[in-house]
């Protein structure tokens, strides 16, 4: 250790001394990490209902619209463990301020746009301060308040989460039918912009900063081009062709760089991601349902999305409340799935509220062609998938968080994070994919945005539908074929409080 040269500390301000003295100032402190929370829930629910919109605006494809979505979770599942590593040994405070000031000027740049190129590298720009937000909320947040104040402030924070995702698709319907597209990126930078400043006068110096570790430079330049890789190949192959020469080169230089990221991430000593926690079965199990829970409800809000404003030609508005349904209930249901995962057993938990998942699937792929009697069934679909995503997805987080082992604790709860924003690129890529790739089966042509309507749509939105109930089919069977000993040791520990640090 002694060897390893100290790494630059940022010189951080301190807070204003007035409000440092208050009493609730550590509340503050999580009202600012709340804040940046609820905004990036709210951008991500609220650019997929404005997806429909843009194909119209910019005259383009499904596929290449959906890059959209996609730039903003690529840049930011990159970019989460680089600016988790450096925030530990640089400093938390000005890496996050910076990142709001980011994701600020990044949002008006894209109401701004005139190009959906301009608008994509916008969002690239967006995810950079995303990252940077992410990588250091809970931290911050959690050094504030200490341990007795930790439960507390990590159950507002996933409030905000939960709040933020759920009013994006009712404010995003509302601002698309009366002020137009670019406002649903222009409404979150008054709010931006006053949070950078209060960030910068109220946020406490960092503490406790890493000293003996190196940064991972390697590592960083192997995940970046390597996720970039997986994208293209989840989201491009309807666009290149499955067979072409982009598609086979894209396949072996993404292949090659997996598994020099692997080999040196297994071999240093600072790894960026921290790939021995797969060597626990369970964790491993865990970590893909993770993934997978995050693909379905991104997945499902961009083909229902299309279905809804492109196939049913329905008000956006109208769109964006039912929408709001699914998150609303996941937000109702989750926070009882732990105590009904300590008395019934988390794989019971698990592989139930997979099935309401499929089950829900099924009506909506069945009735989506049914133009007679499918709003109060969609309705019941809607909250079927809400209550079996809310049922998976807390029992699966504690069950896998225990799996991790123990050397590697807090390092498992990054990886954690970052297949939940990998899971939404999935999602979003390949049923961007499978609805492109049905539209060109069934008319020959996937470069004219008109076709992106009707009958046709509605058909492609049920193969995205039976596409979902695979990923949930594969989640669910996770949940039943982790090792016995794993699954008692991690049924145990669900609804107690967990020792491991969650990243």
């Amino acid at each position: 250790m002694s060897a390893h040269r100290t790494p630059p500390r940022l010189i951080e301000p301190p807070p204003l001394s007035f409000v440092a003295r208050q009493a609730w100032y550590p509340w503050l402190v999580v009202g600012i990490a709340c804040v940046g929370a609820f905004i990036a829930q709210l951008d991500a629910s609220i650019v997929q209902l404005a997806l429909p919109a843009l194909t119209v605006e910019f005259r383009t494809t499904l596929n290449q619209v959906s890059w959209v979505p996609i730039a903003y979770l690529l840049t930011l599942a990159a970019l989460l463990p680089v600016f988790g590593r450096l925030c530990e040994m640089w400093g938390r405070k000005l890496l996050y301020t910076l990142g709001f000031l980011l994701f600020t000027i990044a949002s008006a740049l894209c109401g701004l746009a005139d190009s959906l190129g301009w608008l994509v590298t916008a969002r690239l720009l967006q995810g950079v301060g995303g990252a940077m937000l992410a990588a250091n909320s809970i931290a911050i947040m959690t050094a504030a308040v200490g341990q007795s104040g930790r439960a507390r402030a990590l159950g507002w924070f996933a409030a905000a989460q939960a709040i933020g995702l759920s009013a994006g698709p009712p404010i995003g319907g509302l601002l698309l039918s009366t002020l137009g597209w670019r406002w649903i990126f222009w409404v979150t930078v008054p709010v931006g912009a006053a949070i950078t400043a209060i960030g910068l006068l109220s946020l406490p110096q960092s503490t406790g900063l890493v000293t003996g570790k190196k940064f991972d430079w390697l590592g960083a330049m192997l995940l970046i081009p390597a996720l970039v890789g997986v994208v293209l190949l989840l989201n491009q192959g309807s666009a290149w062709g499955f067979t072409s020469p982009a598609m086979l080169w894209t396949a072996c230089a993404t292949l090659v760089l997996l598994m020099l990221l692997f080999r040196h991430e297994l071999r240093t000593d600072s790894p960026l991601v921290t790939l021995r926690a797969f060597a626990s079965p369970a964790f491993a199990c865990g970590v893909i349902g993770v993934l997978l829970s995050a693909a379905l409800l991104y997945g499902i809000f961009f083909i229902v999305s299309f279905g809804l404003v492109r196939g049913y030609h329905r008000p956006v508005e109208i769109a964006g409340l039912r929408l709001a349904l699914i998150p609303i209930v996941i937000g109702f249901v989750a926070p009882f799935s732990g105590t009904l995962a300590e008395r019934f057993g988390a794989r019971c938990i698990g592989v139930a509220g997979m099935a309401l998942c499929i089950a829900s699937l099924s009506i909506l792929a069945v009735i989506a062609t049914a133009y007679q009697a499918q709003v109060t069934m969609g309705a019941i679909a809607f909250a079927l998938f809400g209550v079996g995503l809310g049922l998976f997805i807390t029992p699966n987080n504690h069950r896998t968080l225990n799996a991790a082992p123990a050397d590697v604790s807090g390092e498992s709860g990054a990886v954690v994070n970052l297949m939940r924003v990998l899971g939404g690129c999935l999602g979003v890529a390949s049923a961007s994919t499978v609805l492109t790739w049905e539209i060109q089966r069934m008319t020959g042509n996937h470069s004219d945005w008109a076709i992106f309507a009707g009958r046709p749509l509605l058909e492609a939105v049920e193969s995205g539908f039976l596409l979902l109930m695979a990923y949930a089919l594969v989640a669910g069977a996770l949940s039943l074929i982790r090792t016995k000993r794993a699954a008692v040791a991690a049924d145990g520990a669900v609804g107690r409080p967990t020792r491991k640090r969650s990243g």
